[in-house]
Protein backbone atom coordinates (compact mmCIF):
# COMPACT_ATOMS: atom_id res chain seq x y z
CA UNK A 1 0.00 0.00 0.00
CA UNK A 2 1.23 3.50 -0.50
CA UNK A 3 0.11 7.15 0.74
CA UNK A 4 -1.45 9.57 -1.48
CA UNK A 5 0.44 13.51 -1.46
CA UNK A 6 -2.16 15.57 -0.25
CA UNK A 7 -0.29 18.85 -0.78
CA UNK A 8 2.87 19.87 -2.22
CA UNK A 9 4.94 23.09 -2.19
CA UNK A 10 7.62 24.32 -4.38
CA UNK A 11 11.31 25.36 -2.20
CA UNK A 12 14.24 26.76 -3.53
CA UNK A 13 17.02 24.11 -5.18
CA UNK A 14 14.51 22.27 -7.05
CA UNK A 15 13.34 20.66 -4.27
CA UNK A 16 9.53 19.86 -3.28
CA UNK A 17 8.12 19.24 -0.20
CA UNK A 18 5.22 16.80 -0.01
CA UNK A 19 2.74 15.96 3.05
CA UNK A 20 1.24 12.75 2.55
CA UNK A 21 -1.77 11.58 4.03
CA UNK A 22 -0.22 10.07 7.48
CA UNK A 23 0.08 13.56 8.14
CA UNK A 24 4.02 13.48 7.37
CA UNK A 25 6.16 15.99 5.72
CA UNK A 26 9.09 14.81 3.04
CA UNK A 27 11.49 16.38 1.07
CA UNK A 28 12.02 15.54 -2.96
CA UNK A 29 14.78 16.98 -4.89
CA UNK A 30 14.07 17.19 -8.43
CA UNK A 31 17.54 17.91 -9.78
CA UNK A 32 18.44 14.24 -10.35
CA UNK A 33 15.50 14.23 -13.00
CA UNK A 34 16.04 17.54 -14.67
CA UNK A 35 17.74 16.08 -17.33
CA UNK A 36 14.86 13.33 -18.71
CA UNK A 37 12.66 13.13 -21.07
CA UNK A 38 9.35 15.40 -20.35
CA UNK A 39 11.09 16.67 -16.85
CA UNK A 40 13.54 19.17 -18.73
CA UNK A 41 10.78 21.70 -19.41
CA UNK A 42 11.25 22.13 -15.28
CA UNK A 43 14.36 24.04 -15.84
CA UNK A 44 12.29 26.37 -16.10
CA UNK A 45 11.58 27.84 -12.79
CA UNK A 46 8.40 29.28 -13.46
CA UNK A 47 6.99 25.76 -15.14
CA UNK A 48 8.60 24.02 -12.25
CA UNK A 49 6.83 26.02 -9.51
CA UNK A 50 3.37 25.28 -11.21
CA UNK A 51 3.52 21.57 -9.17
CA UNK A 52 0.20 20.79 -7.56
CA UNK A 53 -1.88 17.98 -5.90
CA UNK A 54 -3.69 15.92 -8.63
CA UNK A 55 -5.47 12.78 -7.22
CA UNK A 56 -3.19 11.15 -4.91
CA UNK A 57 -0.05 12.65 -6.58
CA UNK A 58 1.39 15.66 -8.63
CA UNK A 59 1.43 16.94 -11.62
CA UNK A 60 3.09 20.24 -13.21
CA UNK A 61 1.31 22.81 -16.02
CA UNK A 62 2.87 20.53 -19.11
CA UNK A 63 1.38 17.31 -17.38
CA UNK A 64 4.56 15.56 -16.36
CA UNK A 65 3.38 13.92 -13.04
CA UNK A 66 5.35 11.12 -10.58
CA UNK A 67 3.80 8.91 -9.10
CA UNK A 68 3.54 8.67 -5.44
CA UNK A 69 5.00 5.59 -4.45
CA UNK A 70 8.31 6.84 -5.84
CA UNK A 71 8.03 10.20 -4.48
CA UNK A 72 7.76 8.45 -0.81
CA UNK A 73 10.65 6.26 -1.85
CA UNK A 74 13.02 9.00 -2.72
CA UNK A 75 12.03 11.55 -0.50
CA UNK A 76 13.57 12.27 3.16
CA UNK A 77 11.87 12.95 6.24
CA UNK A 78 11.52 16.83 6.27
CA UNK A 79 13.32 18.41 9.85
Amino acid sequence: MYLAVQDVKPQDDYFLLLTFENGEKRQFDMKPYLDLGIFRELKDIKLFNTVRTSFDSIEWANKADLDPEFLYQKSKKAE
